[in-house]
């Protein structure tokens, strides 16, 4: 195959097809989101089938646990997935909304319209599932996209790319706005990355190296996050049940993930009460426990920690813990080592719970609630295209409104300038 040749097809047919999905009405694009949901339903049998492949494939060629997690579509993960498209064709549309409309002093209306940015390019590793929310996000925010999923996934996303065509042509619009890349040759995203004349946006999913990669040789703008190095501080007016709660179920509830909490900080005075009740609960699950010094003399079966250690996304078993003063040791040690992603406080006081959300610089900030809550599932996005630590733009779970942009609009009757 001629890459080459072939990523510039995907992306003029990705430009025209952009062009029918930026103007179809809201309805149409429902009724495709709608339609998709049910090919899915109706050859989940399929789906699974395919996935079985690649998990077949994964094992025997080394994947570790977490990356073979990420790959697998569960009976769970299938229903999630035609639960977000059916989410997101239940949101409003964003496309042509009209805000801050206003006169000015000179009879004008000035205003700003919502528009789709026009062709996404979502480049991701492992989860197969991202092939559909990507595909419903961009749809609805009426983008046209080019998915290039891992090779790991190639038949996953396959047997996808067949239940999103079927839909699209179902609903009357042009199954080209959503196309998969059918190659795994490594060179295809080195094209997507760089074919500016087809393609607007680049959204990169997957582990630090893809990311850093994609960062440094795309000349197209990047949607990006580079770490989940996200925190749970437990702080000393906590309440114990909701910090054991919180604490376990931000490390334990999946591993592989980026809103999964990879360091654990506690204040000195409520250390003895919630470390040796939370160190049965890690070893239940078979967790690692790396700590500080204080940490390590409550917990005996803790090792030190190394400066690495802070520094790390685990993805994995495997925790880090320190021992804190308080408040203003655990906000340094956040804005030291973390990534901007998701951090959160377990804490009985009002004015410590307002302090943190002002002062911890990341994209979400939590109060007395697990990191795992960091995606655009649960925050009523329908689904999320990935999270952003960018500043510009997006930040957080991009959902709809971050795969748009604003274009000013000026109304008059009439009206010349003075």
């Amino acid at each position: 195959m001629d890459v080459k040749h072939y990523m510039q097809q995907l992306g003029r047919q990705a430009r025209l097809a952009g062009r029918e999905v930026g103007k179809a009405d809201s309805g149409c694009k429902n009724a495709a989101l709608l339609r998709i949901a049910a090919a899915i339903v109706a050859d989940s049998a399929m789906l699974t089938t395919e996935n079985r492949r690649d998990l077949e494939a994964g094992k025997a060629n080394g994947l570790d646990a977490a990356s073979l997690d990420r790959l697998e579509l569960t009976p769970t993960r299938i229903d999630t997935m035609v639960e977000g498209l059916r989410q997101v064709a239940a949101l409003p549309d964003p496309v042509g909304e009209i805000i801050h409309l206003g006169y000015r002093p000179s009879g004008i209306q000035v205003g700003q319209m919502r528009v789709p940015l026009g062709v996404i390019g979502i480049i991701y590793e492992s989860r197969p599932n991202v092939t559909v929310d990507a595909a419903a996000l961009c749809l609805k925010a009426g983008n046209a996209c080019i998915l290039r999923g891992g090779s790991e996934s190639i038949h996953s996303n396959r047997a996808i790319a067949l239940c999103i065509e079927r839909g699209l042509e179902n609903a009357g619009l042009p199954k080209t706005a959503i196309q998969v890349v059918e190659t795994v040759e490594r060179s295809a995203v080195g094209e997507l990355i760089t074919m500016q004349a087809f393609v607007d946006v680049i959204v990169p999913r997957g582990g630090k190296s893809l990311i850093e990669r994609i960062s440094a040789e795309a000349t197209i703008p990047v949607i990006k996050h580079l770490d989940g190095i996200c925190h749970v501080y437990i702080d000393g007016t906590a309440d114990v049940d909701k910090a054991i709660a919180i604490a376990v179920n931000a490390k334990t509830h999946r591993y592989g993930v980026c809103n999964a909490m990879e360091t654990l900080l506690v204040a000195d005075s409520i250390a003895p009460a919630v470390l040796p009740v939370l160190a049965e609960k890690y070893a239940e699950k078979g967790v690692e426990l790396r700590g500080c010094l204080k940490t390590c003399s409550l917990i005996g079966s803790a090792v030190r920690a190394s400066e690495a250690d802070w520094h790390t996304e685990y993805l994995a078993p495997v925790l880090s813990i320190k021992i804190v003063a308080g408040i203003d040791e655990a906000i340094d040690h956040i804005q030291r080592y973390g990534s901007a992603h998701t951090d959160a406080i377990v804490t009985e006081d009002y004015t410590l719970a307002r302090r943190f959300l002002r002062e911890v610089d990341s994209s979400s900030v939590m109060v007395n609630a697990s990191t795992r809550f960091a995606d655009g599932f649960e925050y009523g996005l329908g689904a999320e295209i990935g999270i952003s630590t960018d500043k510009l733009h997006a930040r957080g779970p991009v959902g709809l409104h971050g795969l748009t942009s604003l274009k000013y609009i000026v109304l008059g009757d009439g009206h010349v300038r003075q």
